[in-house]
């Protein structure tokens, strides 16, 4: 796992941060970025390259939800074996209850599936926080990009990760998750659980 320093996390509320000195340009909304420089032929081809879809009009894939970015799901990815996934849809409460098995020592990836509509959301972060025995033993941060409207879900894999070896790192494990922005915008905070096993069948 990361030993990456960017992220800060308080056990006794769960609170995810990310200490940084980046500051981001002010946010700018669709229809100014679509209005902006018509003239610049190469400009409105980078638009319609990166917009696609939302330069037709404003995207809403869930009217009744009024955020910019819905998060879907996440998935454990272990080269093969079927993704472990947890629905972030439901009641976040629960997903506690629903423990991965994960076999000491393999690499796997962290899939987070998503829907962005309304407006382009800048800089998404995800960042986690593991805990073993209340006491936090691995953060990271990826940094997830920008993205358009789209009517479809978009995905974002991180890159692998070794889960922890050997006898004394087998065991039960929280983790912390964070979907946010460069706003700071916490579009999903959530936690989940995973056991450490010698075999995938212990």
């Amino acid at each position: 796992m990361s030993n990456e320093k960017e992220v800060a996390v308080t056990p006794d509320d769960g609170e995810v941060e990310v200490d940084s000195t980046y500051k981001p340009p002010p946010e700018k909304s669709l229809s100014d970025i679509i209005a902006a420089d018509p003239e610049d032929e190469s400009l409105r081809k980078y638009k319609e390259a990166l917009l696609g879809q939302a330069q037709q009009g404003l995207v809403i894939v869930e009217p009744s939800d009024p955020r910019k970015v819905i998060v879907k799901k996440l998935a454990l990815c272990v080269q093969g074996r079927d993704d472990l996934e947890l629905d972030l849809t439901g009641d976040i409460n629960d997903l506690k209850k629903q423990v991965f098995t994960i076999k000491d020592g393999v690499q796997y990836k962290i899939r987070i599936d998503f829907i962005v509509q309304r407006e382009i959301v800048h800089g998404l972060k995800y960042v986690q926080k593991i805990y073993r025995l209340g006491v936090p033993v691995d953060k990271m941060v990826h940094m997830v990009g920008s993205y358009p409207p789209k009517a479809e879900i978009q995905s974002y894999t991180t890159p692998p990760e070794d889960a922890p070896s050997g006898m004394i790192s087998r065991g039960s494990y929280t983790v912390n998750s964070l979907f946010t922005d460069d706003d700071k915008n916490r579009h999903l905070q959530w936690e989940w659980a995973f056991e450490i096993k010698k075999d995938w069948k212990d």
